[in-house]
């Protein structure tokens, strides 16, 4: 064949090829033999390797491909992808049909849509390629994951649509792929993934690509977030329109005429969720005319037009074998129901919180009984109640020991308190426990320094305190587990690296009692330096706007341990940074127009994204708060402002718009 052949066949072979995949991964109708196909691939692979300037980005080969990444770029949501309201019974969904009908001109119809417990994410293409995948993130500003969602087959690399189209859906992990992936784990002894939302999400965080196309993830769009088509003026012509240019559709959709419907829909899949070969969570309910969107717009946080309606959290029977005691970083004692292991709302639960002493007497639960578990929130496991009418009188009643089980030190119950409290500073699961918390992201953010890792450390006696962490070598490290040179190597420049944060993250990494990461940063910003702050007094440290009287006290008293002055004598001896590096109250503007006022931002922003907005005013001297209150001073209303904006207007606060607020900033330049 000459060159110009090559091509041509070259190309047959993509386009037939990306055929067969999307009536096998879209369609789920394989039309030939899997020899076929893999014959066909085989034959493409071996013209794209001698003529690589004739092969197409959207060619079959391309699925996986690169070198793994350093980290994620971070992605603007050009159009926000917003959360939805959540409904709970049918009176929730009722409220939402009336508000909707109220809201429009018309008769309002609805599409209810299966609630995907997946990954949201947005796949943007422009003159029909497949540019970008970004996850959700927080609405605004998500991660590109485009590699690791070109390895999903059922996503087209190419369509037939010219000029710029955002898609948006969720990419999950089926049942099957998710009971291979976590036997395999447990093979190689790894920690099994909890439920497939979260395999899902991890699979798409692989900074290797190839990780991620082992998983076998699928997708299902369902909106679009950038598409400048005029002809379509509902939900449904538009979920039909993406299932004509390829892409995949969750086909249980529908639309209904009226509530009666809608809760139709609801019940039916209530009952039948179990049936499908991936997990959902709830029913999605829209209204279906984009006119009618329009006229209902948007809160702050939702759209008016679409609600999610959350399954009844799913409850179990199964036996509570043993009650296990936990050691927190401050002490507290907290114990937890040991169960024969029972699936609940896509999960294996063996575990779950009892909270503390006096719940376990109120509701009289003991060693052997048949308990009721349930997911709060779908999430952390709970006992519900012990089923007494089931006991055989062989249960055993639990009590609280006086001894701490890890260190042996009495347990003592503080005034005003519910818990059982170790108060030994040098207890061992404390100290585990506060090394944990202290490489956590809000803290000192130490990546590869897991909890895993950590207790590693602390059974190999390589570390008992926070600066043991500064003293670590590298033939320390290689003699863990699942540590190489190169995890070695990366693990001592995080820590290097945490070295140079800012005071806030120290002062909340030690774990002060009562002092959560905003109070670490007006601590921080306030005194600057960690020595001022140990040299400061109950009253000038209460003297501060947000800090109470019980902050300022444990502030004190901490401040005053001597193992604690030794600690830090320590840790800037191992060049660990001791002030703070952000803006500082003495740079900030005092006679500002913004200076002593308390502002709230609400709607969406289109000149500044809502953190530069925040970290701008806040620069000038205001302060911003998240609810409108009569202590607010100034509201700045974005577009599709909600609630805020009403009751900022009956309250008579001022309003600004963003335009406004960029002219104010200006001036104060």
């Amino acid at each position: 064949m000459n060159k110009q052949e090559i091509k041509e066949r070259m190309d047959s072979l993509v386009e037939v090829l990306n055929q067969y995949g999307y009536s096998y991964y879209v369609l789920d109708n394989p039309v030939v033999p899997d020899s076929e196909y893999d014959q066909k691939l085989r034959e493409l692979e071996n013209l794209e390797e001698e003529n690589p300037e004739f092969a197409r980005e959207d060619s079959p080969t391309q699925r996986i491909g690169g070198e793994p990444l350093d980290a994620f770029r971070k992605v603007a949501h050009e159009t926000p992808m917003m959360s939805l309201g959540n409904a709970f019974n049918e009176q929730d969904l009722r409220d939402f049909a009336r508000r909707a009908s109220e809201g429009v001109s018309g008769e309002v119809t609805f599409v209810c849509e299966l609630k995907i417990d997946g990954l949201a994410i947005s796949l943007k293409y422009q003159d029909g390629k497949f540019v970008l995948g970004s996850t959700r993130g927080d609405g605004r500003i998500g991660e590109d994951i485009t590699s690791n969602l070109r390895t999903i087959r059922s996503i087209p690399l190419s369509i037939k649509e010219a000029g710029t189209l955002e898609v948006r859906g969720e990419a999950f992990m089926p049942h099957k792929s998710f009971l291979a992936l976590n036997e395999e784990r447990e093979e190689k002894e790894e920690e099994p993934f909890a439920n497939p939302r979260n395999a899902a999400a991890g699979s798409l965080r692989q900074l290797d690509p190839r990780i991620a196309a082992k998983r076998n993830l699928d997708i299902f769009l369902y909106g679009v977030g950038e598409w400048d088509n005029r002809e379509i003026t509902s939900h449904s012509e538009r979920l039909e329109a993406l299932h004509r240019l390829g892409f995949k559709t969750n086909k249980e959709w529908k639309k209904c005429q009226s509530i009666e419907e809608v809760l139709d829909f609801v019940a039916y899949w209530t009952e039948h969720r179990k049936d499908l070969n991936y997990e959902i969570d709830g029913i999605v309910v829209k209204v279906d005319s984009l006119d009618h969107q329009d006229e209902l717009g948007f809160t702050a946080k939702s759209p008016r037009w679409a609600i999610a309606y959350k399954f009844p959290a799913e409850e179990v029977v199964t036996t509570l074998t043993d009650i296990e005691l936990s050691i927190g970083r401050t002490g507290v004692v907290t114990p937890t129901a040991m169960l024969e292991p029972v699936r609940i709302a896509g999960s294996t639960v063996k575990r779950a919180s009892l909270h503390n002493e006096d719940l376990i007497r109120e509701q009289d639960i003991r060693i052997g009984d048949q308990v009721v578990i349930k997911k709060a929130g779908d999430i952390i496991p709970k006992v519900v109640r012990s089923l007494i009418e089931q006991r055989t009188g062989e249960e055993k009643e639990f009590h609280m020991p006086k001894e701490c089980p890890d260190c042996g030190n009495e347990l003592v119950r503080l005034e005003g308190e519910v818990a059982l409290r170790c108060i030994n500073p040098s207890c061992p699961a404390q100290l585990m426990e506060g090394l944990i918390h202290f490489v956590s992201r809000n803290a000192m953010n130490i990546d590869g320094l897991g909890e895993k890792v950590i207790i590693q450390l602390f059974r190999e006696d390589l570390v008992h305190t926070i600066a043991d962490l500064y003293r670590l070598q590298k033939e320390d490290l290689l003699n863990l587990e699942r540590m190489g040179e190169k995890s070695v190597t990366n693990l001592l420049n995080a820590i290097e690296t945490s070295k140079e944060n800012s005071l806030e993250r120290l002062l909340f990494g030690l774990g002060i009692r009562f002092i959560g990461s905003k109070a670490a940063q007006t601590l921080a910003m306030e005194f600057e330096t960690m020595e001022q702050l140990q040299n400061a007094s109950f009253d000038e440290i209460v003297a501060i706007e947000e800090i109470g009287e019980k902050m300022a006290d444990s502030i004190v008293r901490y401040f005053e341990e001597e193992k604690v002055t030794q600690l830090l004598k320590e840790l800037k001896a191992l060049g660990v940074n001791m002030s703070y590096t952000g803006q500082k109250k003495s740079e900030m503007t005092t006679d500002s127009l913004f200076s002593g006022k308390t502002i709230v931002l609400t709607g969406k922003m289109e000149q500044y994204t809502r953190k530069e907005a925040k970290e701008l005013i806040e620069s000038l001297g205001g302060t911003v708060t998240g609810s409108v209150s009569k202590k607010t001073d100034i509201v700045i209303a974005g577009a599709d402002a909600g609630s805020k904006l009403e009751k900022a207007e009956k309250l008579d606060i001022e309003v600004w718009s963003e335009t406004e607020l960029k002219e104010a900033t200006e001036r104060e330049e």
